[in-house]
C-alpha cells in the first residue's frame, strides 16, 4: 500500500500547476449496473459475484481516471444506486414502503419551481428529467442510527486495494449531507424536523469520520443546499436563507472532530436536465456555502444558467487557505468542451481568487448524466488539457 494512505490526507492545492477533479459518479460497467441494482431492489443476486465484479471494476475506474489525467480520484461509487437507496442501506430506523398507482405521498420535486411555469415540458420531456419513483418512499419509522458499517468498509478496503500505486493523485470518497438525506426520507418519528436533521447528522457522523479515519479525503455531497429552493415554491430569499442555515448547522455539527483539511463540499442546483429558469441565484446562497466546515468548495459553475456566476466570487472572500473548485466542463449537454475553453475559464477564476487557491472540477457526476461513458472520459481528458494549458500561462 502507498505511504500517502498510512496517514491521514489534506486537501492538495495547486501549488505548481491547476490540479484536477471530479464530482463523484463515473460510468459503471453493465454488469456491475446490474447486480448493484438488483441487489439495491432486494432481487436475488450472486454476492460473491458482485464483490468480485466490484474489486476489478473499482480498480480500473482508478486507472481510467488516471489515464484521463485526474489528480483527485474516487471509486467512482460503483457499488451506490440512487440516495433513496443509499440511505435504506445505511441508516437504522427506516422503512422502505412500496404504493400502487396514486397511493402514496406526493413527491418532492427539485425542479417544483420551474413545473410551475413549464408543465408541458415535464409532462413530455425530450431530457433526462430526474423525479422521485412514485411507487417507493423512504421513512424515519423510529431512532436513527448508522448501519452501513459493513458496507462502508467494503468500499474503503476495495478503494484502498485499488490505490497501491497511484502517485501523488489525491483519493477521495464523497458521503452525503444531512440536508440531502432528509430530501429523500419522511420523517414519522422525531417531534420537528430540526430534531430529524440533527439525528441523520449524528448517525452521518460515524461515515464521515471512518472516511477520513481511513485516510481519505472526504467529500461532503449536498445538492440539496441549492435545489431544496425549487422544491419549496413558496418560501422568500429571506425564509429559504433561514431554512439552508439550520441544515448547515447540522451539517457542521456532523462534521465535529473531523479536520477540516481534509474534507471538501459539493453542491449544485440538481443535475436534473431541464429549464432550471428559477434555480436560486448564486449571490443569495454564496455567504452560506462557505459556512460549512470545509478545506475545499466545489460548485457547479459551466453551464449555461449557471456560468455567468464567476462574477459573484469578485466580492466573495474564501475562507483562509481554502480552495475553490468551479465546474468548468458540465453534464448539461453531452458536447464536449475545447480545452481552450476549459482553460478560459480557469484563467478567470484565477484571476479572481489566485490560482494557488484554484482546482478544476466538473459541474456534478458525469457518469449517470451524459449520453454515454465515452463522453464522460472525453470531458475528462478535456478538464485535464485544458487545466495544463491554463496552467503553462499562470506558472509562465
Amino acid at each position: 500500500m502507498v505511504a500517502i494512505l498510512s496517514r491521514r490526507l489534506v486537501v492538495k492545492r495547486s501549488t505548481d500547476r491547476i490540479r484536477t477533479m471530479h464530482a463523484g459518479s463515473l460510468p459503471r460497467p453493465a454488469d456491475v449496473r446490474e447486480l448493484v441494482a438488483a441487489k439495491a431492489a432486494g432481487e436475488p443476486y450472486d454476492e460473491q459475484q458482485l464483490a468480485s465484479r466490484l474489486d476489478g471494476a473499482v480498480a480500473g475506474i482508478v486507472r481510467q481516471q488516471i489515464d484521463c489525467g485526474i489528480d483527485s480520484i474516487n471509486d467512482g461509487e460503483l457499488s451506490k444506486t440512487n440516495f433513496t437507496n443509499y440511505a435504506n442501506e445505511r441508516l437504522g430506523g427506516v422503512e422502505l414502503r412500496t404504493f400502487g398507482p396514486g397511493e402514496g405521498p406526493e413527491p418532492q420535486q427539485i425542479s417544483a419551481r420551474d413545473r410551475l411555469v413549464f408543465s408541458d415540458y415535464f409532462e413530455n420531456p425530450k431530457g433526462f428529467v430526474v423525479g422521485r419513483p412514485r411507487d417507493k418512499q423512504l421513512f424515519c419509522v423510529g431512532p436513527l442510527t448508522y448501519a452501513g458499517g459493513d458496507q462502508l468498509q467494503a468500499d474503503i478496503q476495495r478503494f484502498k486495494a485499488a490505490c497501491a500505486d497511484i502517485g501523488d493523485r489525491e483519493p477521495f470518497l464523497p458521503s452525503v449531507a444531512p440536508g440531502s438525506i432528509e430530501h429523500w426520507l419522511w420523517n414519522e418519528h422525531y417531534p420537528t424536523q430540526e430534531e430529524f436533521v440533527y439525528a441523520i447528522a449524528d448517525a452521518m457522523h460515524e461515515e464521515y469520520k471512518a472516511i477520513t479515519d481511513a485516510g481519505f479525503v472526504l467529500q461532503i455531497d449536498d445538492p440539496d443546499l441549492f435545489d431544496a429552493w425549487q422544491i419549496h415554491t413558496d418560501f422568500t430569499v429571506p425564509e429559504y436563507r433561514r431554512f439552508a442555515e439550520m441544515r448547515i448547522d447540522a451539517l457542521n455539527h456532523a462534521l465535529r472532530d473531523i479536520p477540516r483539511e481534509q474534507t471538501r463540499l459539493h453542491v449544485c442546483w440538481g443535475s436534473y436536465h431541464g429549464p432550471h429558469q428559477f434555480d436560486i441565484p448564486l449571490v443569495h446562497v454564496v455567504d452560506l456555502f462557505l459556512k460549512v466546515k470545509a478545506h475545499a468548495y466545489s460548485i457547479e459553475a459551466s453551464n449555461p444558467r449557471h456560468e455567468h456566476e464567476w462574477a459573484v466570487w469578485k466580492d466573495v472572500e474564501l475562507p483562509e487557505g481554502a480552495t475553490l473548485i468551479p465546474g468548468v466542463v458540465g453534464h448539461s449537454s453531452d458536447f464536449v468542451e475545447h480545452p481552450d475553453l476549459v482553460a478560459e475559464r480557469l484563467l478567470r477564476y484565477a484571476d479572481i481568487v489566485g490560482r494557488e487557491n484554484l482546482m478544476a472540477g466538473t459541474d456534478c457526476g458525469l457518469g449517470t448524466r451524459v449520453g454515454h461513458p465515452s463522453i464522460c472520459w472525453a470531458k475528462f481528458r478535456s478538464l485535464s488539457e485544458g487545466a495544463r494549458i491554463a496552467s503553462e500561462r499562470l506558472w509562465a
